[in-house]
C-alpha cells in the first residue's frame, strides 16, 4: 500500500491519508510518487502521479493544492478556484479534499465537531512558530477538535541553531523542553513536541500521531534534510462524504 491511513478515531464519513514515495512514475531523485509541481520534477510525471493518488484513494475530487510559503494563511478549500498562496485549508463541505505537501515539515490534519469541519496545515518550524496551527483552529471555530500529526523530521535528526530555539521561547517558555543541547549553538528540536505544546495550550486534548521520522525512513519518505532540494513530497489529505 502506497499510503498511510492515520491512526485516529475518525467518524465513518471522514477519510484521511498520507501518501508514500512508492508507486508513481517520477524518476531519479523524485522517484516515484511525487505530487509536488514546484520541485523541478517533470510536469507530466507530476500530473500522472496526482491521478494515481486520486485513483488509489478514491478521492471525490482533485485535491485543493496550495502554494505553500511557510506562513499562517488559511483558506476555505471549497471556495478556492486558483492556486492560492497559503499553508492551510479547511472545509465544511462534502467532496472537497484539503491537502498539504511535506518532506520533513509537519503535516497536521484536523477533524472538528464530529467531522462537520475538517482541515490540513503545513507546519514547518517557521509556520509552526508563527502560529499556523492557532490560525487554522481559529478559522475552523469548532467546539470539539481532534488532530493527527503526520510524518515529519524526527527529534534525532532535526538539528537547529540558537535562533530557532529562541524564536520559540519568545512565545512559549515551555518550549525549552523540546530542544536538546548538542553543543555550542546547536540543538536537536522535537517538532512533534512543539506542536503538541501548542495544541494543548489551545485546548486540544485529542492529539494523535507524531511517531514517524521522514529522515530515518528513506524507503517510504521523501526528506529535504536528508536528500537536498532535488526531492519529492508526500501529500497529506483529508475529505468527507
Amino acid at each position: 500500500m502506497n499510503w498511510i491511513k492515520p491512526d485516529w478515531p475518525l467518524p465513518p464519513h471522514v477519510h484521511a491519508a498520507t501518501t508514500l514515495r512508492g508507486g508513481g512514475v517520477s524518476t531519479g531523485s523524485y522517484a516515484s510518487l511525487n505530487p509536488a509541481a514546484h520541485v523541478d520534477d517533470i510536469a507530466e510525471h507530476v500530473t500522472v502521479n496526482r491521478q494515481i493518488i486520486r485513483d488509489m484513494l478514491q478521492l471525490p475530487a482533485e485535491p485543493v493544492w496550495l502554494q505553500q510559503v511557510h506562513g499562517t494563511r488559511v483558506v476555505k478549500a471549497d471556495q478556492v478556484d486558483k492556486l492560492e498562496e497559503a499553508d492551510a485549508s479547511y472545509t465544511d463541505q462534502v467532496a472537497t479534499v484539503c491537502a498539504v505537501l511535506t518532506a520533513d515539515c509537519l503535516p497536521v490534519l484536523f477533524c472538528g465537531d464530529g467531522g462537520d469541519v475538517i482541515g490540513a496545515a503545513h507546519a514547518g518550524w517557521r509556520g509552526l512558530q508563527a502560529g499556523v496551527i492557532a490560525q487554522t483552529l481559529a478559522v475552523m471555530s469548532c467546539r470539539e477538535m481532534m488532530v493527527w500529526l503526520g510524518p515529519a523530521i524526527g527529534p534525532a535528526h532535526f538539528e537547529v541553531g540558537d535562533e530557532v530555539r529562541e524564536a520559540f521561547l519568545t512565545t512559549e517558555t515551555k518550549a525549552a523542553c523540546a530542544f536538546k543541547d548538542i553543543g555550542p549553538g546547536k540543538w536537536l528540536a522535537d517538532i512533534y513536541r512543539l506542536a503538541r505544546l501548542q495544541l494543548t495550550a489551545l485546548g486540544v486534548e485529542h492529539i494523535y500521531g507524531g511517531d514517524l521520522c521522514t529522515v530515518a525512513d528513506e524507503r517510504r519518505f521523501y526528506s529535504y534534510r536528508r536528500d537536498g532540494a532535488a526531492t519529492g513530497r508526500m501529500a497529506s489529505l483529508i475529505w468527507r462524504d
